[in-house]
């Protein structure tokens, strides 16, 4: 049983909480002692939180995912785990994570609990209006970056940045339910509801919108903010995200995939090291030059 609620818990999907690190790395705190342990603490508090969450959707959609291809193997809808025990650990999982993130920080604790708030509000209610429900899977993204730049009390931290992150959560989240729509087809409604407000032309139409906003709104944040390196350099990582954002259509349109993007970066090699590039890209501009 153990077991079953650790994958309920969804330990591979707490990737997404690394954008909390996101005001460490480019406000160049990485190596700052005290901002790396506050930072790495919001860091857990927020994988709590999140499989909280996990476990609470798990118990809302039961019997529509029992009724999925690849969901009706989820522990709760499968039967390997009691909904008693899943209730008994989210609210562990919050009755921990909410005291513990104010006792970090008070802003912290205020970010964490509206985080809270606002997936559960997902969960019952913002999953089903049509553009809403993008929307506020952006939001949670933005509110974990939010996060960290509490713990961190940034100095140089530029607001592109909010930008960026909520242009990326969408591309991310658009290309999802343009997945989820290819895969289950005629069925859809009856597995995601809100699937049935969108068809694959709009949902192409948005993502071509947001696409050129996320190349745009990057590029502007590696000239024009004010904590980089005055020769420009950050430029350099540009091209990276171009061909990322391209491979990430690729895989969606050519080669019909797009579900977990964790699991998808992991998959795809030219992904993971374009990401991996990235990475060491912008350490080097930051850190270095």
């Amino acid at each position: 049983m153990f077991k079953a609620l650790l994958k309920t818990m969804r330990p591979h999907q707490w990737t997404k909480n690394v954008f909390v690190f996101t005001a460490l790395v480019f406000d160049r705190k990485l190596f700052v002692w005290d901002s790396l342990i506050r930072t790495t603490l919001a860091f857990v508090l927020f994988c709590m939180a999140a499989s909280a969450v996990y476990i609470v959707n798990d118990l809302a959609d039961i019997e529509q995912d029992r009724r999925h291809p690849k969901k009706r193997f989820r522990p709760l809808a499968s039967g390997e785990l009691s909904p008693r025990v899943a209730v008994v650990a989210a609210i562990l999982l919050v009755g921990i994570s909410v005291p513990a993130s104010f006792v970090l920080d008070v802003y912290l604790g205020l970010i964490l609990t509206g985080y809270l708030v606002l997936q559960f509000a997902y969960s019952h209610i913002l999953k089903h209006l049509v553009i809403i429900d993008v929307m506020t899977v952006a939001a949670g993204f933005v509110l974990r970056v939010a996060a960290g730049v509490a713990v961190v009390q940034v100095e140089r931290f530029s607001p592109w940045l909010y930008v960026c992150t909520t242009l990326l959560a969408l591309f991310i989240a658009i290309n999802r339910r343009r997945h989820e729509l290819l895969l289950l087809a005629e069925d859809a409604s009856n597995h995601r509801r809100i699937l049935d407000e969108y068809n694959i032309a709009f949902l192409d139409e948005m993502n071509s919108m947001v696409t050129a906003s996320t190349v745009i709104a990057y590029s502007l944040y590696t000239f024009s903010a004010p904590n980089l390196p005055p020769n420009h350099t950050m430029m350099l990582t540009i091209p990276f995200v171009i061909y990322g954002l391209f491979r990430y259509l690729y895989l969606v349109h050519v080669r019909g995939e797009g579900g977990a993007p964790d699991e998808l970066v992991l998959r795809d090699r030219p992904l993971f090291v374009t990401l991996v590039l990235w990475v060491l890209a912008v350490l080097l501009v930051l850190y270095v030059g």
